[in-house]
């Protein structure tokens, strides 16, 4: 980040072994007990957490009898013990579950509906969807009686509180990636609108619905439910809605240039249950300058594959032109499934005649670039296909093989550097991958995008030096003319220390019934440069992660159990006397 804390935030950032971790104390309610009290009040509506909390005391459930004393201690304003005002947030978490369930889906389908991707050559800041996402976050925020600020329309500041000096980042973003209609088919034929929530059982699907629009959201009636009860705060929140996560990250250094830092900063965008190291997020772009056709035979006109840099598509499709268009797809088709059936068979190939051209697809899996493993990449399975009809069909020369040879000879399916010899791994943070996720064209060149995740362990100086110089090493052998951008940012790893961090894998690891134990994720968010950043939730780390994919969708119980963790988190780290 190119501002004036980046001294700030490197002496801030903690390398190294993780110190000596003593558990926090739990809030003794277990998720059975948690279940069935969701379970014996899901038909009741209560006027407050009070009321909640009265006839919770004084049901016939078992539970009730354990929590009486924490009850009645904070219904009579008496002192609570450490433990007792853990089981009060853990309550307040399951009674924001079930005051506020569907209010809280309806607003996630309200901010899903506005289509906040990136449009090539408008700014963020003045693309009007944005514009519209903004006045309907801070008529929300108001109607909440939140303090709202927009930030020049690059970030959105809501903020809960303004007690004491310390102030706790909650961190989410507006902007989501771009989305294909065509795409979006459920396998029993069903359509979707991706700029809709559409609940197909306990499915909610939409784009930003896992990415990360219902962070807003959860953290938004976490924050409305702390206000409504008066709970005390000896410090205040800000939920920071970043506007270019997705894209150039700049609005958070916008922001930060203009504004305070958190002293804490907790990103909804990422996994449980608390994840302290972030692999740092790279792009290599290849530029293949266009030229003529050179020899005889079908001639690529096209390819298209992919929507953005950070995630993996679908599908990839290159267009071919030729005297005998059937004759063509037929080899094609051919072709493609012995290509599919040799490498893998869990993609699929197929060639149809479109007026005068023919269309080869190949369909793979979506996924978040972060995750290739979880995917079926189909442009490097086209780029390889079409790299390997060069010797079994006439077929012209010219950019698009340039560029299907350089892919197959450098990348090939492999996503870990192998190819190119530049693979390594983190014990803890995991494997370098690479994956190529979009292609591109314009009237100067065809272009090919490599995602890279790097872990630490190696010098990001030193990796890009090697990558450069191989990839000039194989342009000078091959002659293929090429040029070549790198970036690569530093990996995120930190040691985490506190009774915050201990407060957080507390909420998370109870009620999800996950190990206690910190994580790595591959997906950088917007804490990675700031310190005492970490991720919690909202995605498990031990499940397929749905952003950035056709069908992308949470699932009710999910999104709920997300609401009852920030409520919980929230209440909790506010009100600890230190962090």
């Amino acid at each position: 980040m190119n501002n004036p804390l980046k001294a700030l935030l490197a002496a801030t950032a903690l390398a190294g072994s993780l110190s000596t971790f003593s558990l926090p104390t739990y809030a003794n309610i277990t998720q059975q007990q948690s279940s069935v009290i969701l379970s014996t009040f899901s038909e009741t509506s209560f006027t407050d957490f009070r009321e909640f909390l009265r006839r919770l005391g004084t049901s016939s459930l078992a539970v009730s009898q354990t929590l009486a004393p924490a009850i009645n201690a904070f219904l009579d304003a008496k002192d609570l013990t450490n433990e007792q005002q853990n089981q009060l947030h853990r309550l307040l978490g399951l009674y924001a579950r079930l005051k506020y369930r569907d209010a809280a889906i309806d607003t996630l389908g309200e901010l899903v509906a506005i289509p906040t991707f990136r449009v090539e050559g408008v700014a963020q800041h003045e693309n009007p969807e944005f514009l519209r996402f903004a006045y309907t976050l801070e008529r929300i925020a108001r109607s909440f009686n939140l303090t709202f600020r927009n930030v020049d329309n690059r970030v959105y500041e809501i903020s809960l509180g303004d007690s004491g000096n310390e102030v706790v980042g909650i961190h989410a973003h507006a902007d989501v990636v771009p989305a294909n209609p065509e795409d979006w088919v459920l396998e029993d034929g069903t359509r979707l609108d991706p700029f809709q929530v559409t609940q197909v059982g306990n499915r909610l699907y939409g784009r930003g619905t896992e990415d990360d629009k219902n962070g807003i959201v959860v953290a938004l009636y976490a924050m409305k439910v702390i206000k409504e009860e008066q709970l005390p705060q000896v410090r205040s929140f800000k939920l920071l809605v970043d506007t270019t996560e997705e894209i150039a990250g700049d609005a958070i250094a916008y922001y930060f240039s203009r504004n305070p830092t958190p002293n804490y900063n907790i990103a909804l965008d990422g996994g449980y249950p608390v994840v302290i190291a972030e692999k740092g997020y790279g792009t290599l772009v290849t530029h293949f300058p266009r030229r003529d056709a050179q020899g005889k035979g079908a001639e690529i006109t096209s390819v298209t594959g992919g929507l953005a840099a950070n995630q993996i598509p679908r599908t990839a499709v290159a267009t071919f032109a030729d005297d005998n268009p059937a004759q063509l797809a037929a080899v094609l088709q051919k072709t493609g499934a012995d290509y599919a059936k040799g490498n893998g068979g869990d993609f699929e190939v197929t060639a149809e005649v479109v007026g005068k051209d023919v269309k080869l697809t190949v369909t793979g899996v979506a996924a978040h670039s972060s995750e290739p493993e979880s995917g079926v990449n189909p442009v490097a399975r086209i780029l390889g296909l079409i790299h390997e009809l060069a010797g079994k069909i006439a077929l012209k020369r010219n950019h698009i093989t340039d560029a299907a040879r350089y892919a197959t000879d450098n990348w090939g399916l492999d996503y870990l550097g192998n190819k190119l010899g530049i693979g390594f791994t983190d014990t803890f943070m995991g494997p370098l991958t690479t994956s190529l996720t979009y292609i591109g064209m314009d009237e100067r060149a065809f272009t090919v995008t490599v995602n890279l995740r790097v872990p630490k362990g190696r010098a990001t100086e030193a990796l890009k030096t090697d990558i450069d110089e191989k990839l000039q090493a194989w342009s000078q052998q091959t002659g293929v003319a090429m040029t070549i951008d790198c970036s690569i940012a530093e990996p995120m790893h930190r040691n985490p220390e506190g009774e915050w961090v201990k407060a957080l894998l507390a909420v998370a690891t109870e009620n999800l019934g996950m190990e206690p134990k910190f994580g790595a994720s591959a997906a950088a968010t917007s804490v990675h440069d700031l310190p005492n950043g970490v991720q919690f939730g909202l995605a498990r780390l031990d499940t397929k992660y749905t952003g950035h994919t056709n069908g992308e969708f949470k699932t009710v119980d999910q999104f709920l159990l997300d609401l009852q963790n920030v409520t919980e988190m929230m209440g909790r780290i506010g009100q600890m006397p230190k962090l």
